[in-house]
């Protein structure tokens, strides 16, 4: 396969996986832009947190929260766990890796928060264990992977939403990923401050 041809390659699988995608994941994804509006309304904030690749978008996502995305509008309250290198590296010297998400998930959130949990594979520790840890502190969760949902799955409580790109390949689970995120801002601007 020439590269023009391996390039073609790459568009049309991320294609097919977008459109496989957007019948399965429009319901969880409207479930989830309601649950972060309801939150928001309430006085409350979205943590978000991830690993690499998933950490961009926990980053991306906030950015998008805090400044804007498409419309002008007053930020709104969200923290990227995945930011703070000093709160990350001394937590993993002090603790363990596993922990540099859920430490913070216990000082910083509150009950009525939202915790969008990134990972590809669900099988994350240390965003698994954010998830437990915003379990305790009665907050929900929005869990964004991919594959077949991983450990990630079986964390989730009722109330929670899934939002699980079915593909395999984790290049092709982050472009949705990316996407899902896009769709949460818009939903919430419309939602918030009309068309």
């Amino acid at each position: 396969m020439d590269l023009m041809e391996r390039i073609n390659n790459n568009f049309q699988q991320s294609i097919s996986t977008k459109q496989a995608a957007a019948t399965i994941l429009a319901e969880p994804i409207m479930h989830a832009a309601q649950l972060i509006i309801q939150c928001l309304l309430k006085g409350g904030k979205i943590l978000s947190c991830g690993n690499g690749g998933s950490a961009g978008d926990a980053q991306h996502f906030s950015s998008e929260m805090l400044n804007r995305f498409e419309m002008e509008r007053p930020g709104l309250p969200a923290i990227a766990l995945t930011t703070d290198s000093s709160t990350l590296t001394s937590i993993a010297n002090d603790y363990s890796y596993n922990l540099i998400f859920s430490k913070q998930v216990t000082a910083l959130g509150q009950t009525g928060d939202v915790l969008l949990a990134i990972s590809t594979s669900g099988n994350s520790a240390n965003v698994n264990a954010a998830i437990d840890a915003a379990h305790e502190r009665d907050m929900q969760v929005i869990a964004l992977n991919g594959k077949q949902g991983g450990e990630m799955t079986d964390r989730l409580l009722l109330n929670d939403v899934e939002i699980c790109v079915p593909a395999d390949s984790t290049a092709r689970i982050q472009e949705v990923h990316l996407l899902v995120i896009h769709c949460l801002c818009d939903l919430i601007d419309h939602q918030l401050m009309g068309s």
